[in-house]
């Protein structure tokens, strides 16, 4: 097999094609609760550094969340702080991570955040106005004062709050998810509602990015409606395999390993297929797309287990491929669930309590840190030429100095390697390292085995490079 790659740089690629998503998840799963030390008042360091590890370059928060925050509830003195019942994940959510808190855990790991804000609850009046006297409604002018909170160098309440200095928040989200509701606003009166936020947002800040739900066919109206105040259409892609009697649930994936990848290797056209439809549909308008929220949604506990075998993180690398062929218009994406201790489509698992054994990356956290850790600032063209054996996936960047050129693969063979030769025509390869990840697809992590999936450092010879079976690997080839 022969991979050829193009030097002629095409467009950039977005510093957030690997962001991460929080969302206080109740009893669901412990999520922020997790991470949060509530004796010391900070983020424990455990799960910092294994944040510093994965390296998103941005964290959203939000999420079904967002429908019935008020974010004036988790901002100044802690005994002030007002609880809130989290009605889409049960439980009661202490509001001690609020706004100052997250900008926190986002500088303090180097990503962007990523605010997603109440707009009227979405629509859903359950949510709105959930019991008598109890109103979760989140108004236009309620998401302009968060925004100059946020950014404004004079807002008077965060200087009472002690905090002299913005925050400096450019990313904010209208809505989140507001298509998926029968019982929500109609696309048409969430376009206007989206319109009606934007223009309040922008007035309290006009450099900001705003984005604007999209999903189910709803990003053509929205663009028309609400364009002059949004750059990004967002959606969402939850997925399975994509074909019949799938045996990804429960324990029934643990049956038949070979059935079980065979599925797996087939869940990136879904994804394929999203992103071909959301660029066609904002195509006309001139927006970008925002994957927000991006996973597996598998019946099972925890969301099942599958997701911590390595042939799961096989599957996730060929998502992340369609994702990286898409840069020319999708500037956000993820893939994960972020971080918490339950569920399996978390990118990063704390242990129980948090001071007792160790944190590791899924199989979803350990290719999202592979790819990366090793990318470049342009997109590259490749091709491979191979006649024989199951396909690679193979996408190809080139760093800002033109000196390293990056090649992302992934093996969709879980019992044979690939014997690959690389081509950069008119060029001299003067070395090459691969950082790899090759199991069985039936392994699966456990907080025993926080190591088990960690890259392995190799340096190719000359040209050809054998690509493991079941293999994902990011290399780096050195011109000149």
């Amino acid at each position: 097999m022969k991979i050829q790659i193009d030097l002629k740089p095409k467009h950039t690629i977005s510093p957030y094609l690997f962001m991460q998503f929080a969302e206080p998840l109740g009893t669901a799963d412990s999520s922020v609760d997790a991470g949060w030390d509530y004796l010391e008042n900070q983020w424990h360091p455990k799960l910092i550094s294994k944040i510093r590890e994965l390296g998103p370059g941005m964290i959203r928060w939000g999420g079904c969340f967002a429908s019935y925050y008020h974010w004036r509830e988790a901002v100044g003195p802690r005994e002030s702080r007002v609880p809130m019942h989290n009605l889409c994940w049960d439980g009661i959510y202490s509001n001690q991570v609020g706004t100052a808190e997250f900008v926190q855990l986002c500088r303090l790991v180097n990503a962007e955040p990523l605010m997603v804000v109440n707009m009227e609850s979405d629509g859903r009046m359950h949510w709105a106005y959930p019991k008598p006297g109890m109103d979760r409604l989140g108004t236009a002018s309620e998401a302009a004062d968060w925004v100059r909170y946020a950014n404004d160098p004079d807002d008077a309440l965060r200087h009472h709050h002690g905090v002299k200095e913005p925050y400096n928040i450019r990313w904010w989200q209208i809505g989140n998810e507001t298509s998926y509701d029968k019982f929500g606003f109609n696309c048409e009166t969430a376009a206007q509602k989206t319109l009606e936020f934007g223009r309040a947002m922008h007035a309290a800040d006009p450099d900001i990015h705003l984005l604007a739900w999209g999903d189910s066919g709803w990003a053509p109206r929205m663009c028309e409606v609400a364009g002059e105040e949004i750059s990004h259409i967002a959606f969402h892609h939850h997925f399975n395999s994509g074909l019949p009697d799938s045996p990804l649930f429960g324990t029934e994936y643990r049956k038949d390993p070979d059935l079980t990848w065979e599925h797996m290797m087939h869940t990136y056209k879904s994804l394929e297929a999203m992103i071909a439809k959301m660029r066609e549909q904002v195509a006309p308008y001139g927006k970008r797309l925002a994957m927000t929220e991006g996973h597996y949604s598998l019946r099972g506990r925890n969301r099942c287990e599958v997701l911590s075998s390595w042939g799961a993180g096989v599957s996730y690398a060929r998502c992340l491929a369609v994702i990286e062929k898409a840069a020319d218009i999708l500037d956000i994406a993820t893939l994960a669930d972020f971080f918490g201790n339950r569920w399996q489509v978390n990118a990063l698992m704390l242990p129980t309590p948090i001071r007792d054994g160790n944190a590791y990356l899924q199989p979803v956290g350990e290719v999202m840190k592979l790819f990366s850790h090793h990318i470049g600032s342009h997109a590259l063209d490749c091709s491979v030429h191979d006649n024989d054996g199951a396909p690679v996936d193979a996408v190809s960047s080139i760093s800002e100095d033109g000196k390293t050129v990056y090649l992302h693969l992934v093996n969709t063979n879980r019992t044979a390697s690939r014997e690959i030769v690389l081509d950069i025509p008119g060029q001299t390869i003067t070395a090459v390292k691969a950082f790899e990840i090759s199991h069985d697809s039936a392994e699966e992590i456990t907080q025993l085995t926080p190591e088990l999936f960690w890259p392995e450092e190799k340096t190719v010879s000359g040209t050809a490079y054998s690509l493991p079976k079941a293999g994902v690997a990011a290399l780096e080839i050195k011109l000149w």
